[in-house]
């Protein structure tokens, strides 16, 4: 037993040995045995990952998979301290360094980590995945709420240890990088209120409308008499009695209802953070059905996190799922499409909306998850008394790589501001100097 255990010892330090030439990069390893090995020449950071037991490697070689790794993070297999992961991930993506291998480099670390092949280690529970379809691609109507309630009905109490205090769940806007969350998120509000010119008693209505926080700020700050929609039983709960709490539930009314059975005029319609729900065989029917709801001389504003434009798939590769887009769609947002801004726009052209604005806010987004990330972690014993520690863990894992998705461009995000129709003057300046004042 004594020498196969000095031989999964020795196997684990050439592992980390190896790693080590390829990242040089900020930060340890600490194996089962105690032993703590450099991730880089020189590492000054506390930044430290650690390996439970043999079976952990053992685990991830017998099912090679991003899943299989999420998996043993969650059950403690593999845990870090000393810092965030979106810490370590941009000291990794600030030296451009990767672990991808050449075949037969692949081959000849496989053949070294041999003594792993039949490590056990304890049993690595799939239990917080959704249970349904994740990918919503034959989605239904009614689909949509269980997608919706997986993610957002998860404890309000939760959401609050690290959105700011109007609950804003959604990409802030630095006027200055060094605003928190909450001044952010605060000019993000008057943001979208500014681009879609409210004015007192117009008419607004917002698909996907969160936990109120657009709505009451628009009402309390430009006169609008508003309405919001919302499949998450959680939000709309809260966002009823921040109304009524506000004041103004008179003027800011909300319900639980899917978009597609909205009816009614509306003179300007805001959509934050909700297009990425709907599915992308959706699209044409969700700008039509948009576009139905807007007035004449209204205006709207679709905020989206994007993806890159792809080039045409073939084969099995069309159906093929990235192992990170397959992991957020199994443990946090199942149903979840990624559109590209150029489709996103050609969609909106062909229901017959003329687009006016399109502004990126892509490293505004990576900054958000980055601060909700160090947020969430600094209330780590309220979030697990909220939901559990495997859920914290999912979480935290979550915003860090989201973070860094968006800060290396794998991620981004745009707002997009139309009107109903080219054949009307729309209600603009001739400049967006007012945006910026």
């Amino acid at each position: 037993m004594a020498a196969k255990d000095d031989k999964q010892l020795e196997a684990a330090r050439a592992l980390v040995r190896d790693l080590a030439g390829r990242l040089n990069t900020d930060g340890w390893v600490r194996l089962w045995d105690g032993t703590r090995l450099p991730l880089g020449s020189a590492p000054k950071s506390d930044f430290e990952i650690s390996i439970r037991d043999p079976g952990v490697i053992g685990a991830i070689l017998r099912s090679p998979s991003l899943d299989s790794i999420i998996r043993q993070y969650v059950e403690k297999g593999i845990d870090f301290s000393g810092g965030t992961l979106v810490d370590f991930g941009l000291g990794l993506q600030d030296g451009r360094k990767s672990v991808k291998m050449k075949p037969a480099e692949f081959a000849s670390l496989a053949l070294k980590l041999s003594p792993f092949l039949f490590a056990k280690t304890a049993d690595a529970r799939d239990a917080h995945g959704f249970e349904g379809e994740i990918t919503g691609k034959n989605r239904k109507t009614e689909d949509n709420r269980a997608y919706i309630q997986f993610h957002y009905d998860l404890s309000n109490d939760f959401y609050a240890l690290f959105l700011d205090p109007e609950m804003v769940y959604s990409c802030a806007y630095y006027t200055d990088w060094s605003n928190g969350v909450e001044q952010a998120q605060h000019d993000k509000l008057e943001m979208i209120c500014r681009k879609l010119r409210l004015k007192p008693g117009e008419r607004m209505l917002d698909i996907g409308a969160g936990w109120g926080g657009l709505l009451c700020h628009a009402a309390k700050n430009y006169g609008v008499v508003a309405h919001g929609v919302t499949l998450s039983e959680e939000q709309l709960a809260f966002a009823r009695a921040k109304a009524k709490r506000l004041g103004i539930d008179d003027r800011v009314t909300f319900e639980l209802n899917d978009y597609s059975k909205l009816t009614g005029t509306y003179d300007k319609i805001a959509s934050i953070g909700m297009y990425e729900h709907i599915g992308l065989k959706n699209i044409p029917a969700y700008m039509s059905k948009v576009r139905s709801l807007l007035a004449d001389e209204g205006l709207f504003l679709n905020h989206a996190i994007s993806r890159r434009a792809h080039k045409p798939k073939t084969g099995w590769l069309k159906s093929r799922m990235r192992p990170e887009k397959k992991a957020i769609a199994k443990y946090i947002f199942p149903g979840g499409e990624l559109d590209d801004i150029g489709h996103s726009i050609a969609a909106m052209e062909r229901a017959g909306f003329e687009v006016h604005d399109v502004e990126g806010w892509r490293l505004h987004y990576a900054r958000t998850c980055q601060l909700w990330c160090e947020r969430l972690t600094a209330n780590r014993e309220q979030a697990i008394a909220y939901v559990g520690e495997e859920k914290y863990r999912i979480w935290v894992a979550y915003l860090a790589g989201v973070s860094l998705a968006f800060s290396r461009g794998t991620l981004r995000l745009f707002q997009t501001l139309a009107s109903k129709s080219a054949k009307r003057n729309p209600v603009l300046p001739p400049t967006r100097a007012d945006l910026y004042r």
